[in-house]
């Protein structure tokens, strides 16, 4: 998922993240809720701040719950089960290179 948001900030409105995911902003409130790796700072308004971290960690549970099927639950013992995000992050690009080099190899004549 790519997501088009400025690049160099620290911090991103709920609403920058939302619209970036293609998500409501409330879903991304009940996803902090739910999962306890998404920590968004506040201020003292209490607006939601994401970092980089906290929206590699929802993209991460966005293709979790949306794109593999993953139940809340399942998707939260997933998150337990590898606490290293960065793992995750390496399968899901190693799956898009082996779906890459799949179409690469279907095009070359036999």
């Amino acid at each position: 998922m790519n997501l088009n948001l400025p690049p160099g900030k620290l911090y991103y409105s709920i609403g920058e993240v939302a619209e970036a995911m293609e998500v409501s902003p409330s879903l991304l409130r009940f996803w902090e809720k739910e999962f306890e790796v998404v920590k968004p700072k506040r201020n003292k308004r209490g607006n939601r701040f994401y970092t980089p971290a906290d929206i590699e960690s929802l993209k991460l549970i966005h293709q979790l719950l949306r794109e593999r099927g993953f139940t809340l639950a399942g998707a939260r013992q997933r998150l337990k089960k590898h606490k290293s995000l960065s793992t995750i992050e390496l399968i899901s690009k190693l799956e898009a290179i082996k779906a890459e080099l799949t179409n690469i190899k279907n095009e070359i004549p036999t």
